[in-house]
């Protein structure tokens, strides 16, 4: 089991609590005046009837103060929290007259205490050098009180009013370390996901590039290799029965293998299932390539095929990726070099393991066709050739040679 779901389970007041914050929490965001104005209005009513019950004169210095005075001094430290989370700052100075004055003339209010829930408020909202300041400003009123009323023990005035100005001050410093905590782990958790998510479409990208590669070397060779072989049994027919019935047994024979190669492909791309074992024939390599050509030659494109050096030093990857730039060489030159055309075919192979291929035809087409912007095939071959860091030219050969030239090099694999 899931280990919130435990949670849940064995602790349903605990959710229900997380819940029920959430939820004012929400509704603070959206309201937060609303918030205010009950929080201000409750200190507000608390100061006036410290105010007009005469509250304040049990602990006052001075019982001659005007009463005028005792009120304004009891809404200037009260109103002002209606400020305190918008502008703690403002807020603060706001107060901080009426503190003095209530200090001066020894009234004392009670009021003179919510200076610490703005006081927690700039430690939780401002730069902790303001709390310098701020702190500085809330003690000076216990100082003059020590001062003016002399019969009073500073200990008793100065070293309380400290201690309360440190707790609220560590109060908001410890809440804002937890809201920055709890942000940077949400802001690091939704950056993950995105992450996540880039990664997933570019695999989904790059998989789709690659299925559409694939596919279109394998079919495109193919059905082209049929295209010709059928128009030839068609010519052949009338004259000569035999050359048509052979033609119509390479048709069979490259369609099977077509569809061979197609299903290698839809096999890999699914799933696994229990119990049933897919077909895991491996990709074409290099020692493929003379029964490419020779399918090739059955089409009707004479080719000359030489190599020089082995393929031993050559990873599976590298032999796909050449086998499939000559496919797709080859495949062009039936489509568009034109009638009387031959190919020929170039390797060469570096101990260390780097390769070279061209592919060279006489036809008047070449590939002319795979450069168009829709087409696969130069693009194609191009990102086969840039995953090994190689270099793929394809244009028309220098006069006054007609046709087309497609040249391959991989470089040497890096050292692990």
């Amino acid at each position: 089991m899931d280990p919130v779901t435990q949670d849940r389970t064995t602790d349903p007041l605990t959710e229900y609590v997380h819940r029920a914050v959430q939820r004012v929490r929400a509704f603070d965001r959206r309201h937060p005046l609303v918030w205010d104005v009950h929080l201000t209005a409750f200190w507000v009513t608390a100061a006036l009837i410290d105010y007009l019950g005469d509250g304040w004169r049990n602990i006052a210095h001075n019982l001659g103060t005007p009463g005028w005075l005792v009120l304004t001094m009891s809404l200037g430290l009260s109103v002002p929290l209606l400020w305190r989370r918008s502008h703690p700052g403002a807020a603060f100075l706001a107060t901080a007259p009426f503190a003095l004055a209530n200090a001066w003339t020894g009234a004392i209010l009670q009021a003179a205490l919510l200076q610490l829930l703005v006081i927690f408020h700039i430690a939780l909202r401002l730069p902790l050098r303001t709390l310098w300041w701020a702190a500085a400003a809330t003690t000076a009123p216990a100082v003059v009180v020590a001062v003016r009323y002399t019969e009073s023990e500073w200990d008793q005035l100065i070293v309380p009013q400290v201690m309360a100005l440190t707790v609220a001050a560590a109060i908001g410093i410890a809440v804002r370390t937890r809201r920055d905590y709890t942000e940077a782990l949400v802001d690091r958790a939704r950056r993950l996901e995105i992450e996540r998510d880039q990664q997933a479409r570019l695999a989904t990208a790059a998989e789709r590039s690659r299925i559409a590669r694939e596919m279109h070397d394998i079919i495109g060779h193919n059905l082209s290799v049929i295209t010709g072989l059928a128009d030839g049994g068609r010519y052949a027919a009338a004259k000569n029965p035999d050359r048509a019935a052979q033609a119509l047994q390479a048709i069979g024979a490259t369609s099977r293998q077509a569809l061979d190669e197609l299903r290698r492909l839809l096999d890999i791309l699914d799933e696994e299932q229990p119990g049933e074992e897919q077909d895991r024939t491996p990709q074409p390599t290099l020692k493929d390539l003379p029964s490419l050509v020779e399918q090739v030659r059955r089409a009707g494109l004479p080719v000359t095929f030489t190599t020089e050096g082995t393929t031993d030093a050559l990873p599976p990857g590298r032999q796909l990726t050449v086998y499939r730039v000559v496919q797709e060489a080859l495949t062009n030159t039936l489509k568009h070099a034109g009638p009387n055309a031959t190919a020929r075919i170039s390797l060469s192979y570096d101990p260390q393991g780097a390769v070279t291929a061209t592919v060279t035809d006489t036809g008047s087409g070449g590939g002319l066709p795979s450069t168009a912007p829709e087409g696969r095939g130069l693009p194609g071959m191009q990102e086969r050739t840039a995953m090994y860091g190689g270099t793929l030219e394809a244009g028309p050969r220098q006069r006054p040679d007609r046709g087309w030239r497609v040249h391959l090099h991989l470089p040497e694999e890096p050292a692990p």
